[in-house]
């Protein structure tokens, strides 16, 4: 058995290497010539998986250790007799801390109150449900837009995009990347944002249109931005622009990535029958990676604003990127996985 993996993807050199021959490549320079006679694939979003890549070879799966599925060909794979595997939510939690370390520090730096705030959250699946689940309990009032789930589910906890955005103080994107949501964040998405309201994207760069957000700006009240248009060749004027800026590394926490690797090495064994690996899931004895118990009950806005800083100083990753964007994808290779949050939930 052959398994071509990016090696980029944490924990998972020498989990497969007793049942299997290992390949590992950088994640955006697989060839046809690693794959052809490959079993599976184990990858990141920065792998292409399409016919130009797969035409030809052995493959049978592809587990993505990511949430993302827009960077493999459905549809050709399926036709073609490949599965494809993700994993869903894994990153979430990391995701949920990325939010509201932004909220919190802008306000701090901006000297914005954040009682009574309206918080609109498009997309509302594994991290909408967890950003709207938090936000309940900070307080802010919350507005979820996900048509998909109204559908199956019924209108009633949702709302339209028109309302959602006329209203909401803070409007943070969550959807994944399809054919409705590429560029569904265009100039009359703006123009319908209350103005002075915070935008934050953390879902993936091509949702936004980048000339609308470069003109919308001004009339915005703050602009945050971890997913960008052509990576890892970002905007510099953009990148100007925005108070937050980071390298695409929202879900970037070591749980979150322990989850993403955990999901795909499961996948990979339950397809070919390992059954050592069924239930694999990487462990660690680094107590500095052990996540930390916020108590978020009964404390102020610069009580949070400093939790939230102290667990994860955002500002860092913005500086980072800001002193050269060149190492976008630098930066995302190199990140030092940052410890979640834990949450007393029951609360």
């Amino acid at each position: 058995m052959k398994i071509v993996a990016d090696k980029a993807i944490p924990f998972l050199r020498g989990v497969f290497e007793p049942y299997a021959e290992v390949l590992y490549r950088d994640g955006a320079s697989f060839t046809p010539e690693d794959v052809r006679d490959a079993d599976a694939l184990i990858t990141r979003t920065r792998t292409r998986c399409d016919a130009s890549l797969l035409e030809g070879s052995s493959v049978r799966l592809i587990a993505s250790a990511t949430i993302g599925l827009d960077h493999v060909d459905a549809h050709w794979c399926k036709d073609h007799g490949i599965s494809f595997r993700n994993a869903p939510g894994c990153n979430a939690g990391g995701v949920v801390q990325y939010v509201f370390s932004a909220i919190y520090g802008l306000a701090d730096r901006k000297g914005l109150s954040l009682d009574g705030l309206t918080l609109g959250i498009i997309g509302v699946g594994n991290v909408g449900r967890r950003v709207a689940a938090l936000a309940s309990r900070l307080g802010f009032k919350v507005l979820l837009n996900d048509p998909p789930r109204a559908l199956n589910e019924g209108p009633e906890g949702f709302c339209d995009l028109d309302t959602l955005l006329a209203e909401s103080d803070i409007v943070t994107v969550h959807v994944p990347l399809a054919e409705d949501t590429r560029g569904m964040v265009d100039a009359a998405f703006f123009a319908r944002m209350k103005a002075g309201a915070m935008f934050i994207n953390a879902a993936r760069g091509e949702v936004v249109q980048e000339q609308a957000m470069i003109e919308a700006v001004p009339s915005l009240g703050a602009t945050v931005l971890d997913t960008w248009n052509h990576e890892p060749e970002i905007s510099r004027e953009l990148l100007a622009l925005v108070d937050i800026a980071t390298p695409h590394i929202a879900g970037y926490s070591y749980q979150g990535k322990q989850n993403g690797t955990a999901a795909a090495v499961r996948a990979v064994a339950g397809h070919f029958g390992i059954q050592d690996l069924m239930d694999f899931y990487p462990q660690t004895d680094d107590p500095a990676k052990n996540m930390a118990e916020l108590d978020f009950d009964g404390k102020n806005q610069e009580q949070i604003c400093c939790l939230l800083q102290k667990n994860y100083p955002i500002f860092k990753d913005d500086k980072a990127l800001r002193e050269d964007p060149g190492r976008f994808e630098e930066l995302r290779k190199n990140y030092d996985y940052r410890a979640e949050f834990r949450l007393d939930d029951t609360k």
